[in-house]
């Protein structure tokens, strides 16, 4: 398979105004893409095409920003619209849905409205787009690629994610199946799980995430948005159907990977056998961790008026 090359092509990134989303966006510039991003903060969008501007090859490329929330049919809708006009109203001929975000916490704290805004938030974010964008590829005809963004927890169960692991989970759900699905149109598929990223997302993260997640997470220093959007980039270029950026993730995706695609046959097995040895040690580490939080997690709960609702 050629390496697919992003050049003369329109690519459309939903999160685009920062984080991945935006680094990615730098880096299609750069490879001479025609770029349109999408976000709800029309002031960070203003900003983020002036780094885009400064980045530019040439002066034919079309880099474009457009304001719409996406966690509605509606507004994904809208938004694909809009970005087609300069292009004669032709679909991008890549959409990389990097939209999303995390707001982590207790189970038991968490109220039906809450879930629901989660995978408003997570799922149903970047599943709009693929919908809407499914639709026009098949009815103009054109091939295309969608590239999803999971995440660790899209590979895992972790405490305190118990409102955006579900629907990262979902996410690989769909992009396996429309991988299958979308192939009767010409449409590729792929789906990068990155790992933790020093980002706006993650800052907003920890300012909710509990303390016994803190605390699993204290030694993972994570990827920079730069690192995490190349390897993305270089996954999406190669393509792979099961993308990450890092050793842990990576090892991860090789002993879940399913009925997925390899990547490289002789690695992934490699990499199963070391998940395989490594990953239930690790388990079992985080598990004693949790279970010797239970007294400080009963005195939370008290403080916060639990029992008494």
């Amino acid at each position: 398979m050629p390496r697919w090359n992003p050049a003369g092509l329109h690519c459309y990134v939903t999160g685009g105004s920062q984080g991945l989303g935006l680094e990615l966006a730098l880096l299609l510039v750069k490879e001479r893409a025609h770029v349109s991003i999408v976000a709800r903060d029309q002031s960070k969008l203003d900003a983020a095409i002036r780094q885009l501007e400064d980045v530019r090859v040439d002066e034919s490329q079309i880099i474009r920003a457009y304001s719409f929330s996406l966690n509605t049919a509606e507004g994904a809708e809208a938004a694909l619209t809009a970005a087609s006009v300069p292009h004669e109203g032709r679909v991008p001929d890549a959409l990389f849905l990097c939209a999303g975000s995390a707001r982590p916490g207790f189970f038991v704290e968490e109220t039906p409205a809450g879930l629901q805004s989660a995978f408003d938030n997570v799922y149903w974010v970047q599943a709009w787009s693929a919908l809407t964008a499914a639709k026009t590829y098949a009815k103009q005809r054109a091939k295309g690629k969608i590239v999803f963004v999971s995440s660790t927890v899209g590979l895992m169960g972790l405490i305190g994610y118990s409102s955006y692991a579900p629907a990262k989970h979902a996410l690989r759900g769909l992009a396996d199946t429309l991988r299958s699905e979308l192939s009767l149109y010409g449409v590729d598929v792929q789906i990068f799980f990155p790992p933790t990223m020093q980002s706006p997302g993650y800052e907003n993260e920890n300012k909710t995430k509990p303390k016994i997640t803190l605390k699993i997470e204290e030694d993972d220093k994570g990827l920079s948005c730069a690192v995490a959007a190349r390897g993305m980039l270089e996954g999406v270029k190669q393509g792979q159907a099961h993308i990450t950026a890092d050793f842990i993730n990576t090892l991860l995706r090789a002993t879940m990977r399913g009925a997925a695609p390899y990547n490289n046959i002789v690695l992934d097995t490699i990499y199963a056998c070391i998940g395989n040895i490594a990953l239930p040690d690790w388990r079992r580490g985080v598990d004693k961790l949790i279970v010797k939080h239970r007294k400080e997690h009963e005195e939370y709960l008290q403080q916060k008026g639990f029992w008494n609702d």
